[in-house]
């Protein structure tokens, strides 16, 4: 994207020549990848209608960037340049992951961009041997050259601060448990399940089969692309529409071109398939039955009260404290032996929410009070008096289906 693409901000020298509201508190939103962009969001809503407040968004640099600028293009909103965002000073900057983050003067908020903090950190070549540390809460990423980075860092759960104990214990001080605005939100959006339905192509009776994988090898779509053709064959379409649901990453890694093209009978023969852009919360709010793998997508669906089944789960990947292990101790695998219509009303017929409120409650341990947490941190280190309106958690838009080549869903 050139410099004249951006969106140019009462925000440098002349600023005050001609904005409109001055002074404003600045805030940067930094945006590494579609999934933080997503995710940060729910925290942007916590400063409408603050005219003391002016929201600025930058790309910075990650390897899984692409797409982002179609993404910030479509909130228009004011952008700057990575390379001016990091000669600029802010009153705070907020961000979902950490590349290049210490470059920015302002204080920092970390927040995570999935359920908590699942993963551990890959292990490559040269890398120390020992323990695998768990991504997003280790020194590696926090400090940066003897400085702590971020002025706060939020936590979905106060069992993160174990952790974070024994891995980064100087971040301990700045640890802020705030809860998890997708856990809530999933929540809000429950009671609007049958119209989210009619938005997925299932309001007509039939059972909603979301099928989600994350990215990688390891995935769902990376381990087990033979899933696929099964559902579609053994599923009945007077009783079953299969839904499926990829990680931004998945689509932004290989191109939409390239995902058409890899699923590309499957949707001739009636799989339907959600853009990235559409909200992933709305489909699992949706969903009569989920099959999923080790992401976060997977761990949110024990939320919706639904049967959760695991078409691949590598624990070696997986934080042992996470939300995400606790779902794979208690989801039950989609077997390649017998049929998957008999496995999803077997499942449907043992489940009951029971099994996953282990899972939900390792999600967030502030359910419902994300945006009150939240916006009490934002608007300390705004320096700045709360407005008086209670934020409100709002239910998601309604998911909608790519469109298929040649018009139509």
């Amino acid at each position: 994207m050139s410099v004249s693409e951006w969106r140019r901000g009462p925000i440098g020298l002349d600023a005050e020549r001609w904005a409109t509201r001055r002074p404003c508190r600045t805030v940067l939103i930094v945006v590494h990848t579609v999934t933080s962009g997503q995710r940060l969001m729910d925290a942007v809503h916590l400063m409408e209608n603050d005219l003391r407040v002016q929201v600025f968004f930058t790309q910075a640099p990650d390897e899984f960037g692409t797409g982002v600028p179609e993404f910030l293009a479509g909130l228009g909103a004011a952008r700057l340049p990575w390379e001016q965002a990091t000669r600029l000073e802010f009153d705070l900057a907020i961000a979902a992951s950490y590349g290049g983050v210490h470059e920015l003067h302002a204080p920092l908020i970390v927040m995570p961009h999935g359920a908590g903090h699942g993963k551990l950190v890959a292990r490559r070549a040269g890398r120390a041997a020992g323990g695998r540390a768990v991504y997003g809460l280790d020194a590696q990423r926090l400090v940066h050259d003897g400085a702590l980075v971020p002025a706060a860092l939020v936590l979905a759960h106060r069992d993160d601060r174990r952790e974070l104990a024994r891995s980064c214990p100087e971040a301990l001080p700045v640890a802020q448990v705030a809860g998890d605005p997708s856990c809530d939100r999933l929540v809000a959006s429950l009671e609007r399940r049958p119209s989210y339905q009619v938005a997925l192509g299932a309001g007509d009776g039939r059972k909603l089969v979301v099928v989600t994988s994350t990215w990688g090898a390891r995935s769902l779509l990376g381990s087990r692309p033979d899933l696929w053709p099964r559902l579609l064959a053994e599923l009945p379409v007077e009783e079953f529409h299969v839904v499926t649901l990829l990680h931004p990453n998945v689509w932004h890694g290989h191109s939409e071109l390239q995902v058409r093209s890899w699923l590309a009978d499957y949707l001739r023969r009636g799989l339907s398939l959600v853009p990235p852009e559409s909200d992933w919360r709305g489909v699992l709010a949706a969903a009569d039955w989920v099959i999923g793998d080790h992401g976060s997508v997977t761990a949110y669906a024990a939320v919706t009260g639904v049967p959760v089944l695991l078409g691949g789960f590598p624990g070696a990947d997986v934080n042992p404290d996470s939300a995400q292990a606790l779902l794979g101790k208690a989801a039950p695998k989609i077997s390649a032996r017998g049929s998957l219509r008999r496995q999803l009303l077997r499942a449907a017929a043992e489940f009951s929410p029971e099994r996953h409120r282990p899972v939900v409650e390792r999600l967030t341990s502030e359910p419902g009070r994300f945006n009150r947490n939240m916006r009490q941190v934002i608007y300390r280190l705004l320096r700045l008096r709360q407005p008086s309106t209670v934020p409100v958690t709002r239910p998601v838009q309604a998911p909608h289906l790519m469109r298929r080549a040649g018009g139509g869903r």
